[in-house]
């Protein structure tokens, strides 16, 4: 069994306090306890993952998210003895990426419920945005707008 220094460091878990232990149950959060297992079950019959997006709940009780790979782990003779996790911490990117989707998802209903008609149109001159308040006007719904030529259809 593992557990180094940057594990400690992330999970705030000591090696003292985590050896021993059972991974699934203590440390990991109920409803993701399931799909963990079964990911230690797959590489416990050689079945290995890569790229397994965990969140992880500190013993600070902090929220970390982490990106895991399970490996089989075998003794000289090929045997399967056991499970190697190595994990990267994630949870700045992850935050990043959420902050970013939040504004999208802002600026989307700035866009759709905005008091004024907006629209866009691609390079090809076809539109590729279509607010409420443009179909309102226009009485083209954006399902029927996205994709034609601005010009020789609207004007």
């Amino acid at each position: 069994n593992e557990w180094n220094d940057k594990t400690a460091e992330i999970t705030g878990y000591s090696r003292e306090e985590a050896i021993g232990k059972p991974l699934v149950t203590d440390f990991i959060m109920p409803q993701l306890r399931k799909s963990v297992q079964e990911v230690m079950e797959n590489a416990l019959r050689g079945n290995e993952t890569s790229n397994y997006e965990l969140e992880f709940r500190t013993k600070s009780n902090e929220v970390r998210y982490l990106l895991v790979n399970a490996t089989t782990r075998r003794d000289a003779k090929s045997n399967i003895v056991g499970v190697v996790g190595v994990a990267q911490d994630v949870t700045e990117s992850y935050k990043n990426d959420r902050a970013v989707a939040t504004m999208a998802n802002e600026l989307r209903q700035l866009i759709d419920t905005a008091n004024a008609p907006i629209f866009g149109i691609d390079r090809n001159g076809n539109v590729n945005e279509w607010n409420e308040k443009t179909a309102e006007i226009t009485g083209f719904s954006k399902e029927e707008a996205i994709g034609k030529p601005v010009v020789s259809t609207f004007i």
